[in-house]
């Protein structure tokens, strides 16, 4: 608990409240130091499994030779099979605490997400469920806020749920559980309290996701990432509304918007009257 003082109608009051904890981990794979990771302080192997499988130095839990984790000291120290690369070119990220990335956005490529009407549909219904599980989950933020949380589930349930101060460190602490668990994350949504960059979107795209909803809003270069690996993305899930930023035909709506002739991109070509013509009839204006 830490003192505060609150201003509320003209006067000051002091109190106690709790303080979002920062906790630094130093991150050692092969003898090497690799990163220093700025996180909550709990879960904090699945966060380094997490993190290394999105940075693509380990693939399954075989890859893993030791795994050892000091709360005390604040140091993982892990052995994989394999040798890194020489020379590690770190990734400032956007995350909380100018977040690291090894990673390069042509190492996100899953063809098996590929945009699809008839495959990976989602319910407005679902998005709607999932988040609000999300909510009740969020324990943390509801007692003294600064935390992110993230979710992956099948539409119905969550799957499993991860909270970190860092919004990135949510996805990594989930990829890090599922790993150890045995537990295939293809073909589920994600829902996120964050905003989704394209780190989070190449994650996302690493492990099979194919829908990313958010509370808050995307970046245009997650917008043409999701776009790019055919995954549905979703921002400002908020009372019954939410905006489709990718592959729309994939939200299962029982009433589906009209498009206007100004947005289809015709070829003026000898088969432009007949395009029309079908465009004409499927909008009933025939």
């Amino acid at each position: 608990m830490g003192k505060t003082v609150t201003y509320r109608n003209g006067r000051l009051e002091s109190g106690e409240t709790r303080i979002v904890q920062e906790f630094p981990l130093k991150l050692i794979v092969n003898q090497r130091e690799v990163a220093t990771l700025i996180c909550s302080p709990h879960d904090l192997k699945f966060l380094a499994v997490g993190f290394l499988r999105l940075q693509g130095f380990v693939r399954t839990v075989d890859d893993f030779l030791m795994l050892s984790v000091c709360n005390d000291f604040g140091i993982a120290n892990v052995g994989i099979r394999g040798d890194l690369p020489d020379k590690l070119k770190p990734v400032l990220t956007s995350g909380c605490g100018a977040g690291i990335s090894f990673t390069s956005s042509n190492q996100a490529k899953n063809p098996s997400t590929r945009c699809s009407t008839s495959r990976h549909t989602h319910r407005p219904s679902e998005i709607f469920g999932m988040m609000a599980q999300l909510a009740r989950l969020a324990e943390n933020y509801k007692s003294h806020g600064g935390i992110h949380s993230a979710a992956v589930g099948d539409g119905s349930s969550i799957l499993l749920y991860a909270e970190d101060l860092g919004r990135h460190n949510t996805l990594d602490r989930i990829a890090g559980e599922a790993l150890l668990k045995g537990i295939d994350l293809s073909g589920t949504m994600l829902v996120t309290s964050g905003r989704v960059s394209t780190e989070l979107a190449a994650k996302a795209a690493m492990l099979g996701i194919t829908m990313i909803a958010s509370r808050t809003s995307p970046t245009d270069m997650a917008v043409k990432m999701c776009e790019e690996e055919g995954i549905v993305l979703i921002g400002y899930v908020r009372a019954g509304t939410f905006t489709i930023y990718t592959c729309p035909e994939r939200i299962a709506c029982e009433e589906r918007m009209e498009l206007s002739v100004s947005r289809l991109r015709i070829k003026e070509d000898t088969g432009v009257v007949l395009a029309r013509r079908r465009l004409d009839v499927a909008l009933g204006k025939a």
